[in-house]
């Protein structure tokens, strides 16, 4: 039932033409929405609305009600940039999987937001972002973006409060909701389906973020689920911190839980919980490549099933993978420390991996209770581990190990389980490969 403070989009000329791009009758209630003082903006249940770039405001709900569907047009045209572009700005100089670097400032918006508060996304209706626009060349394992980057689905910046419920985000063409420097965020019950070949699909991107909880979630995306991370535009807002995850269902063709690699701030106090992870390339990665450091993280009750994939993507077939490594030369990355693993069971074609390098260790790590069967699930090659993004070569050439360690301090399982399939026993070298480490412990 409509109340006095709802907007709704078709009062305001709104139409379910999809030859009609609705961004100014859309806008239209959103702006009157926030001049009034607030309230909500309802895109109507049983029609699809076809739109370009809107400008969320403070105070505003958009709400899409169950059968509401607000697509993106598919008329690049009808997008705004925060400057005029021209082709090199976003033009591939290699695909994604070799050189992604990214400051993390997208070029253009879809749905955006910026220095506000109160804003929420709510409903069971559908945003959908017709990624098919922003579709390269397409392949048999990956589909490359036709530039770099590209625009988020939902890009929200310097947002006070800000809540995503329940909705569905679906065929984003590159990260679906990236939120830059947003404090005291819920997202709870949301669904993301994206092209798992699709690349640089992320599901969830808090960047910078502080006060943050995503729970109840199903996410399906190429790279990654959900992706912590503290990019160089964005510095100003400090570390991304006080994060919980708890109660998500993950599918991802990289990493489900991902750290990184854009890693210019501190990420630290984050808790992720009672979380299932199938169908994925890397269970959980934590991948430091720039000056920063990762610390106080803790992983606990996740059930995590992995297999390999092909070189496009990064990662190979690891349930658990903690890598500290330059970027590029000259670059000297900070730690990753003081992370807990308790309670993880694993399905996979790989052991867990760590590795920092000379100057940089992984310290202060602790598994507890961590059982790993190793599965054939894919025709992909069994050996080897991955170090990419990073200086000089991306492979490590190593035979699967339980647990492979290179260049970690204090280092503790307590209760840890390997076990291989008949068809796997052959690819298992040992329990655990360990070089350049110090206090190692095993119980």
């Amino acid at each position: 039932m409509a109340m006095a403070s709802d907007h709704i989009i078709t009062d305001y000329g709104a139409n379910g033409s999809l030859t009609v791009n609705n961004a100014p009758a859309i806008q239209s209630a959103i702006d009157a929405c926030f001049k009034n003082g607030g309230g909500r903006v309802i895109v109507p249940a049983g029609r699809v609305f076809m739109t370009g770039s809107l400008i969320l405001k403070s105070n505003v709900e958009l709400h899409l009600e169950q059968g509401a569907i607000l697509k993106a047009s598919k008329n690049k045209s009808d997008y705004k940039g925060f400057r005029e572009l021209t082709y090199m700005d976003t033009a591939l100089k290699a695909p994604a999987y070799v050189n992604c670097e990214y400051d993390g400032r997208p070029k253009q918006y879809f749905l955006y937001a910026f220095d506000s508060h109160n804003i929420s996304i709510t409903g069971k209706g559908i945003i959908d972002g017709s990624g098919e626009i922003h579709q390269g060349e397409v392949f048999k394992y990956y589909i490359e973006g036709d530039s770099y980057p590209r625009m988020p689905m939902l890009f929200m910046e310097g947002i006070n409060n800000l809540h995503i419920m329940d909705v569905t985000l679906r065929n984003s063409g590159f990260w679906t909701v990236h939120m830059a420097g947003c404090r005291d965020v819920l997202i709870d019950g949301i669904c993301i389906k994206n092209d798992l070949r699709m690349m640089n699909s992320d599901g969830i991107d808090p960047d910078h973020c502080k006060n943050v909880v995503i729970r109840d979630c199903d996410i399906e995306s190429a790279d990654d689920c959900i992706v912590f991370k503290a990019t160089g535009a964005f510095k100003k807002y400090g570390p991304c911190e006080n994060i919980t995850v708890s109660g998500c269902r993950l599918t991802s063709t990289s990493a489900a839980i991902k750290f990184g690699t854009e890693s210019e701030s501190d990420m630290r106090n984050i808790s992720v919980k009672d979380c299932v992870i199938s169908r994925t390339n890397r269970g959980i990665s934590l991948q430091l490549r720039d000056s920063a450091n990762m610390e106080n993280i803790s992983f606990s009750n996740i059930r995590i099933e992995t297999k390999r994939f092909s070189e496009h993507w990064w990662g190979e077939g690891e349930p658990i993978a903690i890598t500290a490594v330059p970027r590029k030369e000259g670059i000297r990355p900070g730690k990753v420390k003081n992370i807990r693993f308790k309670n993880i069971e694993c399905i996979s074609e790989n052991g867990i991996f760590i590795h920092g390098n000379d100057e940089t260790c992984v310290e202060d790590i602790f598994f507890e209770d961590i059982k790993i069967r190793l599965e054939n699930s894919s025709k992909w090659e069994k050996a080897d581990y991955d170090l990419r993004p990073c200086a000089g070569k991306g492979k490590v050439k190593a035979k699967m190990s339980g647990a492979y360690l290179r260049f970690a301090e204090n280092i503790r399982f307590k209760g840890f389980e390997i076990k291989a399939d008949d068809d796997m026993k052959q690819y298992l070298a040992g329990v655990y490969d360990i070089e350049a480490c110090k206090g190692v412990e095993w119980e």
